[in-house]
Order: structure tokens, then C-alpha cells, then sequence
């Protein structure tokens, strides 16, 4: 049995697709990411997996659980972690853990022992009699994630968990989230914006763009579709980036040219030697390279040969996981 099971879905909102056919599986244990921009459908998705929103066709299923037809079943065997941060900042950290506990009908045993050593594992337990409103943005996060974990669910659903964090805090999050992994063996679905987060902590990556999964596969997997190994980022000046992508395009080591965030983004066999050729094709087109950068070859690349653009963080904007990000107006917003 698969933990997640997903058949042709679809979801449309009036004339608008926000889902198109998106099928895929999830092995019980798996760190499974989805990979995507703003509007791609992620968090459509996951409001129809955790039975907030009702697709318009297809299936999807929980631990063998039907979403639609099981709303309640499905809800006791998730656990969630939305992007917007949820705990009551007027309560402390062990009373906001103890009424989502509550929320489950936990016996109160269980429940203290419960809450006491998630806040152990999340590095809480001493702050866990203070305010929240006292919490750094790190430790909120921490809280949720407690949260997610408090009636022991068999599935985790973190939506953009490092959305709004400081990178320091970030990697106590992802640290967490790999000893979560050691400890209790969940089975992990996890959307983001951040293609560190994703080749860190991810098994297997689905890559979601304009409601459709347009590749799925191990980070290596994945790495190994792309015909070139080395990307060349370089700043160009005296010549327009029409006319240099014109230029470097014509020339037969390169595999593809694109500007992004005012530097051209070169695709090339070998990118040591590549990059005298280039400069030397630059300024005999009347230009000159201003700075020049040889990286391997990155998620980002693969996020690019699939999608045609690259994925920018400022895109990961706080928006509500009960309404979703691009959905039409008069559908909720």
C-alpha cells in the first residue's frame, strides 16, 4: 500500500486549471518534496489531500484512505504544517500543544507525555511554560512542526516549513526534520520554494508547473536528464542582451542561453574551457564581460531545463493555507 496515491487530478476554479492531471505515489517512509513556483498548483494540491478542497475529477488516496469519501479517517492519520503560523500567541507553547492534542481526544497521560518529548526533540522543553508572543520565528516554526506530530500521525504535510526564516533558523528546521526522519520514520511530504531544502532533505522530487508534474525522480535522477554538467553566469556591458544571446547561442559548445536577474545564464559542455571561447565571442561582438561564474550543475538547472525559467526565493510569499495561492478572486480570495 502506498501512504499517498494520487490518480489524474484534476482541479478547476471556473476557467482556470489549478490542477491537471497530476498523478503520482508516495512509498510508506519516503521524504517526498514538490517542487514548484507560485501558482504551480502546490498548495491546491495539498489542500485536496488534507481535505480542505474538493477536486473536480480524479482520486486521491491516504494509507489506502479515499480524501473524499473518508474526510474524517484521513484527517486522524495527518499531520500538517502550514505555511502561515498557527499557534496562539497569547498561550504558551506546552497550551497551545496540549488543545491541538485535545483536538484528537488524547487521554491526558498521554497527552503530557506526548507533548513532553516532542518539545524535548524540538528543542523547546525549557521555553515551553512561556508566551509564544516571547518565540524568535525559529522557534515558532519548531512549534508547529511539534504540533503537526502531537497524535502521532503516519503522514506529514509541511507546506513551505521555512517560508520567512532567517537561513540560520532555516537550517535548525532542516536539522530537525532529518533527526525527525531517524527517530520516527514518518512518511514526509514537504513543497517549497527552496532547491537547497529540496536536494537536501528529499528522496524523490516531483517538479509541478502550471497544475502538471513535469518531471519526477531522485536529485541525481533528475541531474542526469540534463545534457550539460556546467552552467557559466556572466554579466555582460556595451553590448544589448538580445543581441549577446544571438551570439553566444551561435556557437556549438553552448546549449542554452538565458537572462536572468541581469546576467546570462550559458549551458555548456565543458564550462573551464568554455569560458575564454565565450569572452572571446563577447568581445568581438563589441561587448565585455563584466564578471563571469563556472557553477556545476544544481536542482536550479534541472527546475530550468523543465520549466524554462528559473525559481526566484522573493516568489515564496506568506499566503493562506486555507485559501491558497492563485486562485481566482471571486473563488475564495
Amino acid at each position: 500500500m502506498f501512504a499517498i496515491e494520487i490518480n489524474d487530478l484534476v482541479k478547476r476554479f471556473g476557467s482556470v486549471s489549478a490542477l491537471n492531471g497530476v498523478s503520482f505515489t508516495l512509498n510508506e517512509g519516503e521524504f517526498f518534496g514538490l517542487l514548484g513556483p507560485n501558482g504551480a498548483g502546490k498548495t491546491t494540491l495539498i489542500r485536496i489531500l488534507t481535505t480542505l478542497l474538493q477536486p473536480t475529477s480524479g482520486k486521491a488516496t491516504m494509507m489506502g484512505i479515499d480524501v473524499e469519501k473518508d474526510k474524517t479517517g484521513v484527517r486522524k492519520m495527518i499531520g500538517v504544517v502550514p505555511q502561515a503560523m498557527t499557534s496562539d500567541l497569547d498561550l504558551t507553547g506546552w497550551e497551545n500543544m496540549d488543545i491541538y492534542a485535545r483536538f484528537y481526544n488524547m487521554e491526558r497521560r498521554k497527552r503530557r507525555d506526548r507533548i513532553e518529548y516532542l518539545l524535548g526533540m524540538v528543542g523547546l522543553r525549557e521555553r515551553g511554560s512561556d508566551l509564544v508572543a516571547t518565540y524568535s520565528g525559529g522557534m515558532r516554526r519548531r512549534l508547529e512542526i511539534a504540533k503537526g506530530l502531537v497524535h502521532r500521525p503516519s503522514v506529514l504535510i509541511l507546506d513551505e516549513p521555512t517560508i520567512g526564516l532567517d537561513p540560520q533558523s532555516r537550517h535548525v528546521v532542516w536539522e530537525l526534520l532529518t533527526n525527525l526522519r531517524k527517530e520516527d520514520r514518518l512518511t514526509i511530504l514537504l513543497t517549497t520554494h527552496y532547491m537547497e531544502e529540496a536536494e537536501l532533505l528529499c528522496e524523490r522530487i516531483a517538479i509541478i508547473d502550471y497544475g502538471k508534474i513535469v518531471a519526477i525522480d531522485t536529485v541525481e535522477g533528475l541531474k542526469r536528464v540534463i545534457p550539460t554538467k556546467d552552467v557559466v553566469e556572466v554579466t555582460i556591458t556595451g553590448i544589448e542582451n538580445e543581441r549577446a544571446l544571438g551570439e553566444i547561442k551561435s556557437l556549438p559548445f553552448v546549449h542554452s542561453v538565458l537572462f536572468s536577474e541581469g546576467r546570462l545564464r550559458i549551458s555548456v559542455e565543458n564550462g573551464a574551457q568554455a569560458i575564454p571561447l565565450l569572452v572571446d565571442k563577447i568581445e568581438r561582438s563589441g561587448g565585455r564581460a563584466v564578471s563571469m561564474l563556472l557553477k556545476q550543475q544544481t536542482l536550479e538547472d534541472v527546475f530550468i531545463h523543465f520549466t524554462g525559467r528559473p525559481i526566484r526565493e522573493e516568489e515564496a510569499k506568506k499566503v493562506s493555507f486555507f485559501i491558497g495561492a492563485g486562485i481566482p478572486q471571486k473563488w475564495g480570495r
